[in-house]
């Protein structure tokens, strides 16, 4: 079986699986030697789905915990368009030529799935409450790229390009975003803004869609001013409780 197969069928038994049999499949493939046969993007998949569903026996009371933590495993739905923050493996064919980011409609998509973690020099502390107008990196799951932007312009809008950038969890500065929401701590029912740290621009989606190989899904760029098109909530995902322990949610 091919790495591009066998990480598909892996992915979708662990998004739709039931949980004592996809955390015993990742657990084991864990061990085998074809884990050392695969490239840095795959064994950091692997290991950030070992991480979480290790703890997925846990069963806690959603309803007494209500905020976004550090380390947790989310999806993000830009409520104007309804479609979830997505990456994969495909190159943008002009601009940077970095891995694309665009939004997609589906739900049950592998490939939305990005860890919320702290700056390159200032981690935040797994469990911690995300605050309001903290830093903050998201990192794609299966990828291991970080969200990024930067001075190209994206490819269909001619706004500001959004790129996965990084391997195995690392990028640069350009990988920082804060979160912009009301009160003191981002709650997982608020609809939230991100601001792009060095070039101040707005994580947006205004609804232009690509052709072949990525057709129907949307165009995510950078913005320069707050509005309707971007504005985020957090959907499906696993949120790490403050004292440590993972909160299945939904999917996982």
């Amino acid at each position: 079986m091919s790495q591009s197969h066998w990480l598909k069928q892996a992915m979708t038994s662990a998004v739709r699986g039931p949980t004592k049999d996809y955390r015993s499949y990742f657990l084991d493939l864990s061990k085998q030697s074809r884990l050392l046969t695969m490239d840095i993007s795959q064994r950091f998949f692997v290991k950030v789905v070992v991480f979480f569903l290790s703890w997925s026996h846990y069963e806690g009371k959603e309803s007494e915990f209500k905020d976004v933590t550090c380390g947790s495993l989310v999806k993000l739905l830009n409520t104007r368009h309804n479609v979830r923050l997505h990456s994969h493996d495909v190159k943008y064919g002009s601009g940077s030529g970095q891995q694309s980011v665009t939004g997609v409609e589906s739900a049950d998509d592998g490939n939305s799935y990005w860890q919320i973690r702290g700056k390159p020099d200032h981690p935040c502390q797994r469990g911690t409450a995300i605050k309001c107008g903290q830093a903050i990196r998201f990192t794609h799951m299966k990828t291991g790229r970080n969200l990024h932007t930067h001075h190209f312009t994206s490819p269909l809008s001619n706004n500001q390009e959004v790129s996965a950038f990084g391997e195995n969890g690392e990028g640069d500065d350009l990988d920082v975003w804060t979160v912009q929401c009301d009160g003191i701590l981002w709650e997982r029912n608020d609809a939230v803004r991100f601001k792009h740290i060095g070039t101040n621009v707005f994580l947006s989606v205004t609804g232009e869609q690509y052709g072949h190989p990525i057709r129907g899904q949307r165009e995510v760029h950078g913005m320069t001013s707050p509005n309707q098109h971007n504005w985020w909530r957090v959907m499906e995902g696993v949120f790490i409780q403050p004292s440590q322990d993972p909160l299945r949610h939904d999917e996982l």
